[in-house]
């Protein structure tokens, strides 16, 4: 398994969350993206927990923050350099900001996310 400082790999999200869009960027509403070492079970990858903006309607105010999770061992396990790590990561970020934005996994995976 490839080994990432935690402060680079955090630097990683930082930047995946950059690339995005500004026109879609602006639009993220109430949401944290925090990164965790393990996953609750093998294979994930990142994990949205929220109400998607699509979702939200007028009765939407005082709620906790959505959360946005990037799981940083099991990305590094499955990343042989690098530039996978850098890919993993942005792609897995994207995939969870399109569930803030109400797009569900088949969506996504059509998409390449």
């Amino acid at each position: 398994m490839i080994t990432i400082p935690p402060e680079q790999f955090e630097q990683l999200v930082g930047q995946a969350l950059d690339s995005i869009p500004e026109a879609l960027a602006s639009q993220m509403r109430n949401v944290a993206v925090v990164v965790e070492d393990e996953a609750p079970y093998a294979g994930l990858l990142g994990l949205y927990e929220g109400i998607p903006l699509t979702g939200r309607g007028e009765w939407y105010s005082g709620v906790l923050p959505d959360r946005i999770t990037i799981y940083k061992n099991e990305i590094l396990k499955i990343c042989h350099s690098y530039e996978d790590v850098v890919r993993e990561v942005r792609t897995t970020v994207v995939h969870e900001v399109g569930h803030h934005f109400g797009i569900d996994d088949d969506r996504l995976h059509e998409l390449g996310w």
